[in-house]
């Protein structure tokens, strides 16, 4: 009777204790699947949310930099329309993102009072932003054209 006994108790722990390593193998294959979809998710937004993003950045930091104080969309105001400008940009093969970093000269607007007035807007507004904010902002004013 011992020996029946001792024989199912071996065969218990052992079976217990394989139970416990495949439910933690399998535990942690589908928390690893998980973590995997969820990041594979999160990196692969399509070209158009990318787009979309950067206009929405762009839109933001128009107004939050106050540039939609001198220029709107359709109108000049202060300084010539966004459409104006991007019409000139792309006629002459023009850099916004170069210009708004102080590389590039002006090329709508070029009247040397204005010109001071936009290198002191730029040198006071614009400055701090990095190159991805200065591309969201160049991408919103494309999508206004």
């Amino acid at each position: 009777m011992r020996k029946i006994f001792l024989v199912l108790t071996v065969t218990s722990l052992f079976l217990i204790s394989c139970g416990k390593s495949t439910k933690e193998e399998v535990k942690t294959e589908a928390e690893t699947t998980v973590e995997t979809k969820v990041e594979t998710a999160t990196e692969q937004k399509s070209d158009t949310e990318i787009a979309s993003d950067q206009i929405a950045l762009g839109l933001k930091l128009f107004n939050e930099k106050t540039c939609v104080s001198c220029h709107q969309v359709d109108a000049k105001v202060v300084g010539p329309s966004i459409k104006e400008i991007i019409k000139v940009y792309n006629e002459k093969n023009g850099n916004i993102v170069q210009f708004l970093k102080g590389n590039d000269p002006a090329i709508v607007d070029t009247d040397p009072g204005q010109v001071a007035i936009m290198k002191a807007n730029l040198d006071g507004f614009v400055k701090d932003l990095s190159g991805d904010e200065l591309q969201a902002l160049a991408a919103y004013m494309r999508s206004v054209e």
